[in-house]
């Protein structure tokens, strides 16, 4: 039986250390718990970070491109606006030519494309003038209208909405000052 005694004198070394290992080991997996925790929770923190990033990035492409469609928009609605400049000057220069109903209907079919895309004609006689849709090209004295009424309007503006693609130039009333 002394085999039996050194064996289990044996197995008691082997189990002692074995348990201290144990207990090693659970206290190093509970370190290493914590440390994937931790490490978990930069993760998700870092995650929410570049989700919140990324729908702030959208949010910035969508208005640059927004904007850039107007843009583009208001500059291609300002070329034809000098065409239409170019046959309404055509049409004043000769009224009576023969080409006239083909320039008028030329400048209706114009002005109907412009119209769909929103575009509208401001500035007007009689209206009272303002400088964000008008711009002043003349002042005359005038007792009959209001001061700051539009007497003539030399050339149309236009506007998007409330975004004015180009003031109209008018002319402007101001009443005559007495005089001292």
């Amino acid at each position: 039986m002394p085999s039996s005694r050194a064996s289990d004198a044996a197995e008691e070394r082997t189990e002692a250390p074995r348990g201290h290992q144990e207990q090693q080991a659970d206290q190093d997996g509970g370190r290493d718990a914590a440390a994937l925790s931790e490490e978990l929770a930069r993760s998700e923190e870092r995650y929410k970070r570049a989700l919140a990033d990324l729908d702030n990035y959208r949010k910035r492409a969508a208005r640059e491109v927004e904007r850039y469609r107007i843009e583009i928009r208001d500059e291609l609605s300002r070329d034809w606006l000098e065409v239409v400049d170019s046959v309404q000057r055509a049409l004043r220069m000769a009224p009576d030519d023969p080409s006239s109903d083909g320039l008028r209907a030329i400048l209706e079919q114009i002005e109907g494309t412009l119209a769909r895309t929103g575009v509208r004609r401001i500035g007007a006689a009689g209206e009272r003038f303002d400088p964000e849709r008008h711009e002043a090209i003349s002042v005359v004295e005038n007792d009959e209208l209001d001061d700051q009424t539009v007497v003539e309007v030399a050339r149309s503006g236009f506007a998007i909405g409330d975004h004015v693609l180009r003031p109209a130039q008018v002319v402007v009333s101001r009443r005559r000052q007495a005089e001292s």
